[in-house]
């Protein structure tokens, strides 16, 4: 893997902890109503569990990032009802914030761990 690869792939991996971290925070941030206390568990449950897999993505990417796109992505449909119930605009600026950087990482993690073509 090249150089710039690796600090693709490195970029990436940081996107997703400060969303896992961002997650993990929810449950602790959440007046029950937005979101509810059930959605900040499992957002804090999947910020734990992505967390975990950043560690390890960091480590031996090999075995890791399938899975911690996977979670990932699940932790960003997890926040796409905040467009359509009546959610405040904080909320819902969140959870587009959300949806993009979870987008952009997976991009950035994706594209890196791609064997280059001759």
């Amino acid at each position: 893997m090249n150089h710039s690869a690796l600090t693709t792939r490195n970029l990436g991996l940081a996107i997703f902890a400060l969303l896992s971290f961002g997650d993990i925070a929810t449950l602790a941030l959440t007046d029950g109503e937005s979101p509810p206390y059930a959605v900040a568990a499992l957002a804090a449950l999947l910020g734990a569990a992505s967390l975990a897999l950043v560690v390890q993505g960091y480590r031996d990417p090999a075995r890791s990032l399938r899975l911690l796109i996977g979670l990932r992505v699940l932790a960003a449909v997890t926040a796409l009802p905040a467009f359509f119930v009546d959610a405040p605009g904080g909320a819902q600026a969140a959870a587009g914030a959300i949806v993009v950087l979870t987008a952009a990482a997976v991009l950035l993690t994706a594209r890196a761990s791609q064997p280059a073509v001759a």
